[in-house]
This record gives structure tokens, sequence and C-alpha cells, in this order.
């Protein structure tokens, strides 16, 4: 499956629409009863991964529960239709059941509904999971209680490798059970990455086992409102199994006034003409116990994370408190920085990129990294956030110009909200929509919907969130010729609905009903 050229083809009633549209998908009339009684997911004889396969037994019990939600089919369901669908087998080629999904990693299914045993065919266990969710959303509940699905072939796989969704749990903590519900919903939309901004200037939840003093004394609560390492190990492991990466970002030098509560001398004072004015600045980076620092808390994080990449932030760096500091300023005159703050912040982040390079870590970072002009390495992701749809156009044909790799989130920030439709806004944007080669365009991965926390907490992060981040997933799953605002509106309004009777609290997309509500039983 590694050439993909397909003529856009698709007979599809939008009542029973998968979200995020395939690929490619043919959609007949006729239906098979599908008995939860009868009905069983198995592995075929041929396939690599068999019982034992830990991302796939949990798969086949979780999606058997949300495929059958509260069911109580009596024989009597068989009179309904002679035709059957009594098995999904599941066929993949790879068996690394136990390793963690990589940016590369494979997502392609094929997914064939047939009388009897349908099939379920992926190069990996994680396209695998993605067929389940489809095979989920394919079957539907009639008035009289039973199950059917109809008679489909759909060949399918993401357009972008790199489907994320950030959550800010430093602003606001959100407890373990918000992420869980958020990484559920997540996978239901076919997002493959969960960025977790864990620690800012507000709060340091993160409990470091080599500075236990940054929680103790940053986070909001030393005990209530932390991650724990096991606390950490949860999120990652619930994660692979739904086949989400895990990406921390752990931003400097600014967002880091929690870090200096439990860090002394690692952030810069700041003066009042002559004097220390008792306020604290970004990250010093003159000092050799920074680097000391950063050594060791990357060195940690890069053991408890297993992905290979973590996001190391640079974003906004307030310049206003290096200016002030004596100190800093002899160091700009030794280095001949002259007053340009820019290299003071690009002479930090090279060093931080050095440290965090030794452990084989990749990195992503915020625009400002690159459009400070700081020398990155060639396999840098930068992470573009700013401007409107022509600026940040500009800045993806400049960052993948210059050879580098680019994610985009500037249009996805779902923090922002509107009276109205809003969720067009977002899927409306085309992330290739710039002026480059066709190579450029291929250096962008994907994209990222943005949570930011300054008003979210667990009262409306599952609402404000869904369905709203589904236009984000499909843009960045489905072919890019899928852009009927129409059509997508009639799709994820269902979509909704099912994400109703899954338990997600998503807010209407318009007037209407579902015939699920949330709060009924």
């Amino acid at each position: 499956m590694a050439v993909h050229v397909w003529i856009w083809l698709v007979f599809l009633p939008l009542t029973d629409a998968v979200w995020p549209l395939p690929q490619k998908i043919t959609y007949s009339s006729h239906s098979y009863l599908v008995s939860p009684r009868l009905f069983r997911f198995q592995y075929a004889r041929e396939s690599a991964s068999q019982p034992g396969c830990s991302v796939l037994d949990l798969a086949f019990v979780r999606y058997f529960r949300i495929t059958f939600p509260g069911s109580s089919v009596t024989d009597s369901d068989q009179k309904y239709s002679p035709s059957h669908v009594d098995a999904l087998q599941v066929i993949t080629a790879d068996s690394d059941c136990d390793g963690y999904p990589i940016l590369e990693s494979s997502e392609d299914y094929m997914l064939e509904i047939n009388e009897g045993i349908s099939t379920l065919s992926a190069d990996t266990v994680w396209g695998a999971l993605r067929g389940l969710e489809t095979f989920s959303q394919l079957v539907y509940r009639t008035d009289d209680g039973s199950y059917y699905i109809n008679k489909s072939s759909i060949v399918d796989f993401p357009r972008f490798h790199h489907r994320g969704l950030l959550l800010d749990t430093s602003r606001h903590y959100l407890p373990l059970k918000a992420i869980f519900e958020t990484l559920d919903a997540m996978a239901y939309n076919k997002f493959n990455v969960f960025h977790w901004h864990i620690v800012d200037d507000p709060s340091f939840p993160y409990e470091s086992y080599t500075f236990p003093d940054l929680s103790r004394k940053g986070a909001y609560h030393p005990q209530t409102h932390v991650y724990t390492f096991h606390d950490v190990m949860k999120v990652i492991e619930y994660g692979r199994l739904w086949g989400i990466r895990v990406i921390p970002e752990f931003d400097t030098p600014g967002h880091t006034a929690s870090w200096g509560k439990g860090q002394p001398d690692l952030l810069t004072p700041c003066y009042r003409k002559t004097e220390p004015s008792g306020k604290y600045g970004p990250v010093n980076p003159i000092m050799n116990s920074t680097y000391s620092f950063m050594t060791q808390i990357f060195k940690e994080v890069s053991t408890v994370f297993p992905d290979s990449f973590i996001h190391l932030g640079g974003d906004e760096v307030d310049f206003t408190c290096w200016k002030s500091n004596p100190d800093i300023q002899n160091f700009m005159k030794q280095q001949g920085f002259g007053t340009d703050y820019r290299k003071l912040e690009s002479f930090y982040i090279e060093k931080l990129l050095d440290i965090v390079s030794r452990y084989g870590k990749n990195y992503i970072v915020w625009q400002e990294v690159f459009d400070n002009k700081v020398k990155v390495k060639p396999d840098t992701v930068i992470h573009v956030w700013k401007g409107t749809s022509s600026q940040y156009n500009v800045s993806l044909a400049n960052i993948t110009g210059a050879g580098l790799k680019a994610l985009l989130s500037a249009p996805w920030y779902l923090n922002v909200i509107s009276y109205g439709q809003d969720w067009r806004n977002a899927y409306e944007v085309e992330p290739i929509h710039f002026n480059g080669t066709a190579k450029q365009k291929k250096l962008v991965i994907g994209g990222e919907a943005c949570m930011w926390g300054e008003y979210v907490d667990t009262t409306n992060l599952t609402p404000r969130l869904w369905p709203r981040a589904g236009a984000v997933a499909e843009r960045l799953w489905s072919h890019a010729s899928v852009r009927n605002v129409s059509d997508a509106y009639i799709r994820l309004s269902e979509f909704r609905c099912q994400l109703l009777r899954r338990g997600i609290r998503a807010q209407p997309l318009f007037t209407g009903y579902c015939d699920h509500e949330y709060e009924r039983d």
C-alpha cells in the first residue's frame, strides 16, 4: 500500500457516512443483519497478529461495546434478514503489537463488508485500529433494535501522517479522566497525536523524579494537581492502545514562571534601573547551571516519553527582562550580539537542541525559532501558529523552502469561539495552499488543533472540542477534494449523534436533535 492513485468515487448515503470520509468507498443498498449475539471480531489465520496481541485484543473488546451499545437482541432478530455478517476477520502484515506508533507508521487499511465473514486488512495494528473505527460507524440500528450494515468496499489511508490535538494542562489542570475521554474522542476522529502542553507559566504539574521541587512548589497543589510518573505512564499506554502518540511539550526559555518556583537561579532576575525589581523573566541563558539543569531534566523527559519527538516550544520570549539585567548586557557585549536579543535567544535554543539531540530525540519548535534564524538541524519540525491565512501560508512557504518540515495550527485554535458555526472556518482550511513546489508541500507533515486552557477546564473542555475538532480531523485525513461544507454539515451532525451515543458530550452544530441525547439512559 505504498503508492496510492485513486479515482475519487463515492456512492454513500449521507446519513450513514463515515467521519472522516475515507479515500475510496463503494457503498451498496444491500444490507446484512449483524447480531450482537452471534457476531465476533477474529484474527484471520494468515494474519501476522494473533491472539495475545495487546493492541487488537483490547480493541476487539472496546469496539464490540461501541458497535453494540447496551444491546439485548434475541433470536427473533434473525427473521428480519436472511443475510448476516457474523464476523470481521482482521489481517495485519506486521505483528508489532507491543511497540508504539511513530510518525512513519502506516495507517492504511482495506475493509470489505460481505455476507458471512467480512475482512479488514492492514499493514499494521495501527491501520487495523482505524479500520475498526470505520466498521463501528458503518453499523446502524433500526427502530426495532436490530443492527445492520450495508455491503461496502473501502480503501483508506490518511492524507497527512501527523494529525494532532494539543491540550494545555498548566493553565487549568485536567484530571486523567478528562484526558482519557479526549483520547477516546480523538481515536473516533482518527487523530493520532496527543500534543501534551503539560507545563507553562501558571503551573508545573509534571512530577519530576529528578527535580521534585518543580511540582512541589510550581503546581497549583503538590498532591491533587500533579501528574505522577504512573499517571504519565497511564496516559502513554492509553494512547498507545488507541494508536495515538504522546508528544510532551516543555516550552522554554519563555513560559517558565512556574519552573522558577522550584529551581533557584533558573530564571533571569529583572532590574529596575540598577536594582533588582524582585521579578523574574525567561530562563537565564548565560548561566552554566541552566544548561546543567536542562541536561538533567531532558534526560528524564527523554526516558519517560517513548516517542521520538519532544516539543521544545521557543515561542513568545519577552526580551524586556533580559534587556534590564546588567549581567546579560555584559554577556551580549562579550559575544558580539550588540543589542539583538534574538541572537541571545538563538544562543540558548541552539544549546538546548544540542542537549536534546544527545538523547536520540527529534524536536518540534514553534515558528519563532525559525523566524529568529536559529540554526536548527535538518530534521527539525517547525510548528506554525501565527497569523491570518495569507501570513501562515507565507510562513509555510519559507519554512519548506528552507527544506524543513512543518506543522500547521494557526487556523485551528479551537479555544477561540464565536457565535455560529465556526467549525466551517476550520473545515475550509487547505494546509498546502501556499506558493511552493510539490517537494515543498510534501514537507508539511500535518497539523494540530489546539485547545489552550486560559478559559477551559473539565466543565467545558469536551463540548468546546467536539465536534468542532472533527472538522480538523477530516481535513487532515480525507482527500483534498472533500470540501463540500453542506455535505460535511449533514455528515458531521450525524457523527455528533454517534459521539453522544458513545458518551462524548459534543455540542450541537445547529438546531435539531439526536435519537440518543447525552442525558438519556
